[in-house]
């Protein structure tokens, strides 16, 4: 049904290959999933199959036939993309308009009557487990995992012929993942439809695909990256990228000059006292409403001592990104106090004076609305260590480079917009940019969705030598190797925060289980 025959992307500005010569061929039926290293072309061959590339990025080479009819660049491809293909980009939050509600962005490009468009849209929410209230809310009102699975449901809403789908799963808890996972499923096998499908999950890959495409290339975004097919009813090997950037090996040094506040104290070394049990952040009494007033947390307490590392878990759309929102002060809880070091710490952060600003950081979980596209990932970075540090052009780019290094991603990127980046660059330029305040705490909303298995590994295992003489660290994900590295885990759910037994990568979350009488779409 679609096949492409070297398709190749470069960059307008110096011709650069982002994407080198690749074939594509998925036939009536059959789901191709498409694995590989953050960074090794992943998107970019997505959105070149639908014509649909950011600026700066160009077609060089190769054709896209769609039933054996070429798909020219531009009004034919539109025309065809509108037809017959179902899109669910990778950060669906940025795709979704921000003034309508939910219902309508789902049911736009249905074409039947009002009545059966709204029933098309109940039955898609339902099968997503969206809860019907969500109908009214607008894109801001939802978590990560709602705002995914609208995009979904708005992708899937016209049954197209073609389902392209980038990280469906990537911002959902298990048992979320298992509707969407059910919903390719069902399309597998069916005459006339066809998915493709990019994913970092190998579980997914291996339940779902009947041929992988391995983008197989280093962490260089312009290094040459070899395509390679595994055939087969459905795959059966994890996929892992090629990471080969060198590991940050010890705590990021403080910054001189006047405004730092570290200068003049020397650092921690490895023989000093463990740091002290008390907490650098407590919440007391926290209650958390969604912004049409329904509840998601009751009178929470939570602590988080010096070099320790919290996991919250929970169900998407629980209250989990919420909750990190309110202890940035981006957006204030409706009850409860905030403490730093013992001290109040004002809701907003429109009351914080620039300390305190600086020691509680969040790196969020929309890359695509974290990061400002008019500026290059240097200035992005380099900012707080102006705001923060005081620091002079020439220190700020040698401290870029290390904390560019650090997460994994090459100096060169440093001149380059998050519209050239992939996803997961861009979710650790969003770290390096918290990173860069050096933090007293460090928020970070689903640090590891939509990396390859050893990028994610690399972001963990800095966390952890970080901790040992910085921030503090509290996370919110549905990954269990993740939750795995922390201290303690606590779990939202029923709207409290219930403490969770230590849980490891050879037990994994499975929210499926709890007894909270919460059905999946109860949110």
């Amino acid at each position: 049904m679609l096949a492409a025959e070297g398709l190749t992307v470069r960059r307008a500005l110096d011709g650069a290959t982002v994407l080198p010569p690749v074939d594509v061929r998925v036939g009536p039926g059959q789901v191709l999933a498409v694995t590989g290293a953050s960074g090794a072309g992943k998107s970019t061959l997505l959105r070149a199959l639908l014509d649909v590339l950011p600026d700066g990025l160009h077609r060089a080479a190769g054709t896209v036939r769609w039933r054996g009819a070429a798909v020219s660049p531009g009004r034919t491809a539109r025309r065809w993309r509108r037809a017959r293909c179902g899109w669910l980009a990778q950060d669906p939050g940025a795709a979704l308009h921000p003034l309508w509600r939910v219902d309508r962005l789902i049911g736009e490009e249905f074409t039947g009557d009002a009545a059966a468009r709204a029933l098309r849209v109940e039955a898609l929410m339902h099968r997503l487990g969206l809860p019907p209230g969500l109908a009214s809310r607008r894109t801001g009102e939802l978590s990560g995992g709602q705002a995914q699975r609208v995009a979904l449901a708005r992708a899937l809403c016209t049954d197209p012929e073609l389902l392209v789908l980038d990280e469906p799963t990537s911002a959902l808890d298990r048992a979320t993942a298992d509707l969407v996972a059910e919903e390719v499923r069902s399309r597998r096998g069916t005459p006339g439809r066809c998915v493709v499908l990019v994913t970092h999950d190998a579980r997914l890959a291996a339940e779902l695909a009947d041929r992988t495409l391995v983008l197989a290339g280093d962490a260089h975004p312009a290094a040459r990256a070899d395509a390679t097919v595994r055939p087969g009813p459905r795959a059966t090997a994890a996929v892992r990228g090629r990471m080969t950037s060198t590991p940050w090996k010890e705590p990021l040094r403080p910054i001189a000059g006047p405004a730092s506040p570290q200068a003049g104290r020397p650092p921690r070394m490895a023989a000093d006292p463990a740091p002290s049990p008390a907490p650098v952040l407590s919440a007391r009494g926290l209650a958390l409403r969604t912004p049409d007033g329904t509840p998601l947390l009751d009178a929470g307490d939570l602590d988080l001592p010096a070099g320790g590392w919290l996991a919250v878990t929970g169900r998407s759309g629980s209250g989990k990104t919420t909750l990190l929102h309110a202890l940035a002060g981006r957006r204030p809880s409706a009850a409860g106090q905030l403490l730093l070091r013992g001290r109040p710490l004002p809701a907003g952060t429109r009351s914080r004076d620039r300390r305190t600003l600086r020691a509680v950081q969040l790196a969020g979980q929309d890359t695509a609305a974290e990061l400002n596209p008019a500026h290059t990932v240097g200035r992005a970075v380099a900012r707080p260590l102006k705001v923060f540090h005081g620091a002079t052009a020439a220190a700020g780019r040698e401290r870029v480079r290390e904390l560019l290094d650090a997460v994994g991603l090459p100096a060169e990127l440093a001149g380059r917009r998050p519209a050239a980046l992939s996803g997961g660059q861009r979710r650790r330029v969003v770290l390096a940019r918290a990173l860069a305040a050096e933090p007293d705490v460090l928020l970070l909303d689903e640090p590891t969705a939509g990396l390859d298995p050893d990028s994610a590994r690399l972001v963990l295992d800095l966390l952890d030598r970080l901790r040992e003489n910085g921030p503090a660290v509290l996370t919110v994900t549905h990954d269990a190797d993740t939750a795995a590295r922390a201290d303690r885990v606590l779990h939202l759910t029923g709207r409290r925060l219930v403490p969770r037994p230590h849980t490891t990568p050879d037990h994994p979350l499975d929210e499926r289980t709890e007894h909270s009488g919460v059905r999946p779409h109860d949110g």
